[in-house]
């Protein structure tokens, strides 16, 4: 794995190419994201946005968000080890291991 800590990709991510950045790399495997939760605990979530690996959806993204506006505060990924989808907030992100 290699890894980015405190570079100029983790100081993007509130930017939209840090974004881009990020979720381009889970779209392709898995990346292990360590963050700050809300608390103030640290966490570390081995997690992914790879079609082949997240669950197929029941319903529409259209059904699933018609009564919330997206938070574009947060990415939501599916936690490998949880098997479950979680979410962490984007400027709390402090150091990105990937493939």
């Amino acid at each position: 794995m290699t890894t980015v800590k405190t570079n100029s990709n983790i100081d993007k991510l509130n930017e939209q190419s840090g974004k881009d950045w990020l979720k381009g790399l889970l779209h392709s495997g898995n990346v292990e994201v360590t963050f700050n939760k809300i608390n103030g605990d640290k966490r570390v979530m081995t997690c992914t946005l790879k079609e082949d690996v997240i669950p197929m959806p029941v319903a529409s993204d259209e059904e699933i968000n018609r009564n919330r506006a997206p938070n574009e505060n947060i990415c939501v990924v599916w936690d490998i080890n949880a098997n479950g989808w979680r979410s962490f907030r984007w400027d709390k992100v402090t150091e990105v291991l990937h493939d």
